[in-house]
């Protein structure tokens, strides 16, 4: 008798070969997917704290720096090629590029001894352009900053009470805003600029954190019915809302 092929229906599995190129591949980009965001936000809140160090290192020095002052005014000259990036004239935007340099060059020894004040003014920009943001929003019947996310995130059903409350929101971030500005002004004018600097570098970060988690057990008491949301769902709700602007 000839001998029988083995019956398909009765043979062990085997296991895919999992040292072929396609499958190395493919448990190669799982871990490296997942991993990435992690190692994006870890890189993003290191550099933020080293800044943030080196800021008030430079503010509180009472001698002249050229280090802080072009550290103060890295964030606002990137601001700056964004917007020359963005003009439709090329010849307009090297002559505005020509001519910050010039003063620059100018002003330089008057600006590496007026670090505090550069990082001051630096700080309170970015307050009034928050407040602004939000601000802005509550206008007339027009939805406010923080309901547009919420739509984004709840799928755009919300319900009459969210709609209030997110638009309430919206509103203590803009006076939280403006109260950051008021601070940071009363205690570069009238107080130590040691004191100052603690505050504007090294406390703004933690009290914008701490009114997240603020408003976040808060929003659990007065919406104890709402869909749970997390962080991640807030900033991309906050994405979506930036792209959709023009």
């Amino acid at each position: 008798m000839s001998p029988q092929p083995p019956n398909s229906a009765n043979a062990p599995l085997s296991d895919p070969d999992s040292s072929s190129p396609v499958a190395v591949r493919a448990a190669a980009v799982v871990p490296a997917t997942t991993l990435w965001p992690v190692l994006k936000g870890l890189g993003i809140a290191v550099v933020a704290v080293a800044w943030a160090l080196m800021a008030h290192i430079t503010s509180a020095s009472s001698g002249p720096s050229g280090w802080g002052a072009a550290l103060a005014l890295a964030p606002m000259g990137f601001a700056l090629v964004l917007l020359v990036w963005r003009l439709p004239s090329r010849w307009l935007g090297g002559a505005i590029t020509a001519a910050v340099a010039v003063g620059l060059w100018w002003l330089w020894p008057t600006l590496t001894g007026r670090v505090a004040l550069l990082f001051y003014l630096e700080h309170l920009g970015v307050y009034i352009l928050l407040a602004s943001v939000f601000g802005r929003s509550l206008r007339g019947t027009e939805e406010s900053l923080v309901t547009r996310m919420a739509r984004s995130v709840h799928g755009g059903v919300l319900t009459p009470e969210q709609e209030v409350y997110t638009r309430q929101v919206t509103l203590a971030w803009c006076l939280f805003f403006v109260a950051m500005g008021l601070v940071s002004t009363g205690l570069f004018l009238w107080a130590p600029v040691v004191a100052w600097s603690t505050f504007a570098n090294l406390l703004g970060g933690p009290l914008i954190a701490l009114m997240f988690a603020v408003e976040y057990l808060w929003r659990r008491y007065a919406l104890p019915e709402e869909k749970r949301t997390s962080l991640a769902d807030t900033v991309r709700a906050w994405k979506a809302q930036r792209s959709d602007k023009p």
